[in-house]
């Protein structure tokens, strides 16, 4: 019989079952990508869960001169091999990831990632990093995976830090007056109101606030060290944050500071420098002996040949080679 508001009830009724079969297809397709975003997450938070060490592995770290104040307050990633880690003191909370891969140094000397020969208070280790001959201790940092840090005096977070952020910067007059606080964030602009615009009270308070605001969200009590960071040959470094793929190699004295570097723009801390309550951004090149000391330094900067600067700022693309500022 026809329908005689549609006039055509083979269509109507073909017509409710597709929408019916599309719905429940829809549905399908929704149950199988779910069920497939839980089964990776699943697995990828199995892959990155911390268990307590067994017995076995708590008496091949013994065997091999480590210790630790309770091995309780130890966590590995499922994978962990005792067998890297060799005359390793351990205190505080610590976690430990994976160790299987090994680093390929120049003349081609190879090194099995693990830890030898230091002391580790409350930090996280990564997976598959290499400390070795840290002739202090290490304590209260956060390191990435896949970092190389040999034959190193100190590096620690003594207490809560803004890594630098929040520092005065006595810009223009040395005797005081027109400071710039620094921060990760800062700009030539931003700067530039804050050292000249002075007369504008509302506007420099406003400034201030936000660059407190800024400081507040960076401040810890734990330092982080990025992924794929080289740290060799160096002395102290204390209160100091350190960004994905940056290199400091025979630095005297870093306090402090942060220092931005990620892995499209690369920082590089050379031979004998010296730094106090600094920032240094991505891309720039601190090297051969240069000492500041409440400094910003921008993107893209060198400076080397045993300049000297104190209460400096530096913006994108400067050079300071054989002087002072």
């Amino acid at each position: 019989k026809t329908n005689p508001r549609t006039m055509c009830p083979t269509v109507t009724l073909w017509a409710r079952k597709r929408r019916s079969l599309s719905l429940i297809s829809l549905n399908n397709i929704i149950s199988v990508n779910l069920l497939k975003k839980i089964t990776i997450y699943l697995i990828f938070k199995r892959m990155n869960a911390y268990r307590n060490l067994e017995e076995k592995e708590i008496q091949i770290l013994i065997s091999q001169n480590c210790s630790a104040d309770s091995w309780d307050n130890i966590k590995v990633k499922e994978g962990f091999d005792a067998h890297k880690v060799i005359n390793t003191k351990f205190t505080g909370t610590i976690k430990l990831g994976k160790f299987n891969n090994y680093y390929c140094l120049e003349g081609g000397l190879k090194r099995d990632s693990g830890i030898y020969n230091a002391k580790i208070h409350n930090c996280t280790i990564g997976d598959d990093v290499y400390i070795g001959d840290i002739r202090n201790y290490i304590a209260n940092y956060q390191i990435g995976k896949d970092t190389y840090i040999e034959n190193v005096d100190l590096l620690v977070v003594t207490k809560k830090s803004s890594f630098g952020n929040g520092t005065l910067v006595a810009t223009l007059n040395e005797g005081g007056g027109r400071e710039v606080p620094i921060c990760d964030i800062l700009s030539a602009h931003t700067a530039y109101m804050m050292s000249l615009y002075r007369h504008s009270k509302s506007l420099i308070e406003n400034i201030h606030k936000l660059i407190e605001k800024y400081c507040e969200s960076v401040t810890s009590e734990v330092g982080i060290i990025g992924n794929n960071v080289i740290i060799k040959n160096c002395g102290t470094i204390k209160n100091v944050k350190i960004g994905d793929n940056a290199t400091l190699e025979g630095a005297s004295e870093l306090l402090n500071g942060s220092i931005n570097s990620n892995a499209s723009a690369h920082v590089l801390i050379g031979t004998n420098v010296i730094a106090k309550d600094f920032i240094i951004s991505s891309g720039s090149e601190i090297t051969e002996g240069a000492m500041i000391d409440r400094c910003f330094v921008g993107q893209a900067c060198q400076i080397g040949k045993q300049y000297s600067a104190t209460d400096t700022l530096f913006f994108c693309n400067c050079q300071g080679f054989h002087g002072e500022s």
